[in-house]
């Protein structure tokens, strides 16, 4: 089970790391002065929509795909094949809500718009719920430990 586990932290904390980079690049950009773009353009308008509409659908799509996939997974005899399925489901729900937390840091340093922090803000929370525990896999997958 602990195996598992760090599969699925490697994809969280991955996504941590590219918010991290993305920071890093954003900030080196603003401090060379370099304006990407201005905030009324049609290429920041169309971007903050991208990002806005991305999140509005990504966050609550995946959390709730993948609560529906755990039920049907549950019910699955082999435990291996059980497991295999979560630790994929897993990190694709990872991948699609912190995708969105990189998209809005990218995006808050191109447009430099206040509500690109609030989008990477709302995924930063939406990915917390995302983070896998050995608890939170034997509860959704109803697997018992053996009796010692």
């Amino acid at each position: 089970m602990e195996r598992i586990v760090k599969r699925i932290y490697i994809a969280y904390y991955l996504i941590y790391t590219l918010t991290i980079l993305a920071t890093i690049v954003g900030y080196i950009i603003t401090q060379s002065g370099t304006n990407v773009a201005d905030a009324k353009s049609q290429l920041s308008i169309n971007l903050s929509s991208f990002v806005i509409i991305y999140i509005i659908i990504s966050i609550p799509a995946a959390l709730s795909l993948f609560n529906k996939s755990t039920k049907k997974w549950a019910v699955i005899e082999d435990n291996f094949l059980k497991l295999e399925k979560y630790t994929a489901g897993a990190t694709w729900r990872i991948v699609a809500v912190g995708l969105g937390l990189v998209l809005s840091v990218v995006s808050f340093y191109i447009i430099r718009t206040p509500s690109m922090i609030f989008c990477a803000g709302i995924a930063a929370v939406a990915l917390l719920f995302c983070k896998p525990t050995e608890a939170k896999i034997k509860s959704d997958l109803k697997i018992e430990e053996p009796e010692e």
